[in-house]
């Protein structure tokens, strides 16, 4: 059993959007995954997790078009870096493609298992027993389902094998309906909802007990969900619309559906997703993130707000920069005025509470 996080580091923080399995995969140094073990370059490892009191979270699935392979990420970045912009979404991406790249994600994520790394886990006694050995917990989840045929198959295959969070989009569209281009400003209102696939994807998901992800869905497709799921809606990494107007953040209709439902929004810490000019720049303030946070506590309740850092995936403020960063982030919320017993809903306790309400442990 390994020693529990120090007390300074307390209270531990899940989180509910990490893109470590493709930094992994991305990267062919030959000690690459043994790397998050050691000590790597990328945002989370087992060394700066202790440091910052990191617990785990969702460890995304998810498959780059070639179009975004050919970008480094200064261009990407460059390209958020207007007054204004909306960036062309790649096109729909076969099946074919997607599903031996996840194949090869979750075997990096069994190997992390293997080798005593973190665990997988498929129930929420599982999570509460990471939590209090010390030890990584690792939820599977998709970031866009195109992996997943129509008719379901494969859905069930990667349930058997841990998947229990899923997205049925990332920003360009799948068969199961649209997501939100990078868009500033912009809200989420554009295009279609889901596809009668997507909708059968929902109706199994609720069956199986796979929590659905509203962070990439356009607004069509999250009233699609709210109107015909029978779980609580859930945006594992999103932001608001109300401070920053880009198209991936959550108007305050949307929060309120999503308090109604009795689900949860994780906090993004994306630059772009939190700036009012809506850039991806790192001079981020804490207390932007707090204004955030702030916000889904008024219209949410601080019984449904938690932290989705989206860690590997984006450009981090400048006072977090990575997991070792997480006590800056502690330290800010506590001048802030956040009492324990918020603190520790923030930081894991209200993950726990939305998955018990929709997985079938």
């Amino acid at each position: 059993m390994e020693s529990p996080l120090p007390l300074q580091n307390e209270p531990l923080i899940f989180d509910g959007h990490n893109d470590v399995l493709l930094k992994l995969l991305m990267n062919d140094a030959p000690d690459a995954v043994q790397s998050f073990v050691s000590g790597g370059k990328g945002q989370i490892d087992i060394p700066r997790a202790k440091i910052g009191g990191f617990g785990g979270g969702f460890f995304a699935l998810f498959v780059l078009s070639q179009s975004d392979i050919d970008k480094t990420a200064a261009e990407r970045y460059d390209e958020m870096n207007r007054a204004a912009y909306d960036i062309a979404m790649p096109p729909l991406m076969e099946q074919a493609q997607a599903l031996p790249v996840i194949l090869k994600e979750i075997a990096i994520l069994l190997q992390l298992q293997e080798m005593g790394a973190l665990k997988i886990c498929h129930t929420t006694d599982d999570l509460r027993g990471c939590f209090a050995s010390g030890k990584m917990a690792a939820i599977m989840h998709m970031e866009g389902a195109e992996a997943i045929d129509p008719d379901l198959h494969a859905l069930e295959v990667l349930y058997s094998a841990g998947l229990r969070s899923l997205g049925p989009v990332w920003s360009r569209s799948t068969i199961f309906g649209h997501g939100v281009p990078f868009k500033y400003p912009s809200d989420g209102d554009i295009g279609p909802g889901l596809t009668d696939a997507g909708l059968r994807l929902v109706k199994r998901c609720n069956q199986l007990g796979v929590m659905l992800d509203l962070s990439h869905l356009n607004e069509a497709g999250f009233w699609d969900v709210a109107k015909h799921s029978n779980a609580p809606l859930v945006a594992t990494h999103s932001n608001v619309h109300a401070i920053c107007p880009h198209a991936r953040n959550l108007t305050d209709k949307q929060l309120d559906a999503i308090a109604e439902s009795d689900g949860m929004v994780g906090l993004n810490y994306a630059c772009a997703f939190l700036r009012a000019d809506g850039q991806m720049k790192p001079d981020v303030p804490l207390e932007t993130m707090l204004r955030h946070l702030d916000h889904l506590i008024e219209r949410l309740g601080e019984d449904r707000v938690g932290l989705g850092s989206d860690f590997d995936g984006a450009m981090m403020p400048e006072e977090i920069t990575d997991v070792a960063g997480l006590n800056n982030l502690r330290d800010a919320m506590k001048a802030q005025g956040y009492n324990s017993a918020l603190m520790k809903k923030l930081c894991h306790e209200n993950w726990l509470r939305v998955l018990d309400k929709t997985w079938s442990n």
